[in-house]
């Protein structure tokens, strides 16, 4: 791991980024994915200023969707549960007596009531990518945020355009996908595990950087010499990003929440990012504010794993624990979004991989149910203060306006500015994919 020390008069650090599964500083020079070739990989367009982004947020296991955004009070007791709905800022639309908060934003939420599609699979396969894992095209269905970096690419040269906070899961299959056939110059970066030391690098100065910079010009020049096809057309333009990355400080400075008005960190809450909920991921709602930070500072896509939903006994128990938290922490994303000027920008998606059953088992909890589940949204320049779709008295299927995981995603990448008919995409036997299914439109519902 390197360090890389600012001028003699700064005391602060020049922070850059490297992917450290597959990418080391070392590859600047010689041998290896080096990152001007990744970020020549992630290049789609150029852009400039405003931006469009996407905050998605994984709850791992699976909510409980009648106990979150569709409760039935008039369904028998075992179907009911012991929480009671609570009216919100939008009338007649009413959510669980733990979401006080996001009761007072609803005019700024959607809730999905309705979503179909899935399978009763612990795996965030779907949620990330828009399809199941089986079957798959030759490398897999990309990432969302994958897709993201290679249609539109980078906004600045010192971030990436898909940072990923999601933690690593005891239960694997919570673990985000690859970047499919996209790639691996289209993985995110992330901070947290391992990637997190690879932000300070340590025992380089940025003087010395510049002396590698001028030997890595050297052999480029040599190597463009002797070129005759064109390849090496460009590639000043893809170091010079790569320069940009190792010396800016905006994603460092972005991550730091330290950096934040203390009253904004106590309106998120806090959590112990060291210790997982069950087999799924820890429970810290201060990443909803570092996501927040990220997209200011320029990041496209942003994921977030949280917590554990996976409730087969107690359900009620670990829901009065879990939902206020989550409600304030979601709550003070939304607010943030809007004093801020960025809920025309930004979408905001927490769901899961499915729903759960109606009926309470013997362990006073629910179990799997693919059947319907649910999506709570915000922001993205949206339709909001809305529920979509009804399922019937017990929340166990819908019977109005079932919503698909591909309508979903047609959605978001529609908020995000991707035009996925402008480029034809190719799995790795060369066969043409479609990350969203010719004829699938995004919800008339939230778009205008």
């Amino acid at each position: 791991m390197l360090t890389i020390w600012g001028p003699p008069d700064r005391r602060r650090f020049c922070d850059g980024m490297s992917r450290r599964s597959f990418l080391k500083i070392g590859g600047l020079a010689l041998g290896g994915l080096s990152l001007p070739e990744l970020l020549r990989a992630e290049a789609a367009s150029g852009s400039s200023g405003r931006h469009k982004s996407v905050i998605m947020i994984y709850l791992c296991g699976g909510p409980p969707h009648q106990d979150l955004y569709d409760l039935k009070p008039e369904a028998p007791q075992e179907i009911r549960g012991p929480f009671v709905p609570i009216e919100t800022s939008v009338p007649g639309i009413r959510i669980c007596e733990h979401l006080p908060r996001l009761a007072q934003h609803m005019d700024k939420l959607v809730a999905i009531r309705t979503l179909v599609g899935a399978r009763d699979a612990h795996y965030s396969y779907q949620c990330m990518t828009g399809h199941h894992e089986n079957p798959a095209p030759a490398g897999g269905w990309p990432h969302f945020g994958s897709a993201a970096s290679y249609f539109l690419g980078p906004t600045r040269p010192g971030v990436p355009p898909f940072v990923s906070l999601c933690y690593t899961t005891q239960h694997r299959p919570y673990n985000e996908p690859s970047p499919g056939f996209l790639g691996v110059g289209h993985s995110s970066f992330r901070p947290t595990g391992p990637g997190r030391g690879d932000l300070v690098l340590n025992g380089i100065t940025t003087d010395r950087l510049a002396d590698r910079r001028q030997l890595l010009s050297a052999f480029d020049r040599f190597r463009r010499d002797w070129d005759n096809s064109g390849k090496m057309e460009g590639l000043d333009v893809f170091t010079e990003r790569a320069m940009g990355i190792l010396t800016s400080s905006d994603l460092f400075e972005a991550l730091d929440i330290s950096r934040e008005d203390p009253r904004v960190r106590e309106r998120y809450g806090t959590g112990d990012e060291t210790k997982p909920k069950g087999d799924g991921a820890p429970r810290v709602p201060q990443n909803f504010l570092v996501a927040r930070r990220l997209v200011e500072a320029g990041v496209r896509v942003v994921t977030i794993n949280y917590s554990f939903w996976d409730w087969h006994g107690n359900n009620f128990r670990a829901a009065a624990e879990e939902f206020p938290i989550f409600d304030r922490a979601m709550a003070a994303l939304v607010e943030d979004l809007h004093e801020r000027g960025l809920a025309g920008d930004v979408t905001v998606i927490a769901w899961g991989e499915f729903g759960r059953t109606p009926k309470i088992n013997k362990d006073a909890g629910r179990d799997h149910w693919p059947r319907v589940s649910c999506a709570l949204l915000a922001g993205g320049g949206m339709r909001t203060g809305q529920v979509i779709g009804q399922t019937d008295r017990w929340a166990g299927e819908p019977v109005e306006r079932p919503v698909t995981f591909q309508e979903v995603f047609a959605t978001l990448y529609h908020n995000l500015g991707v035009r996925l008919e402008s480029r034809r995409l190719f799995d790795f036997r060369g066969r043409p994919q479609y990350l969203v299914e010719p004829g699938v439109q995004p919800l008339p519902e939230l778009i205008g």
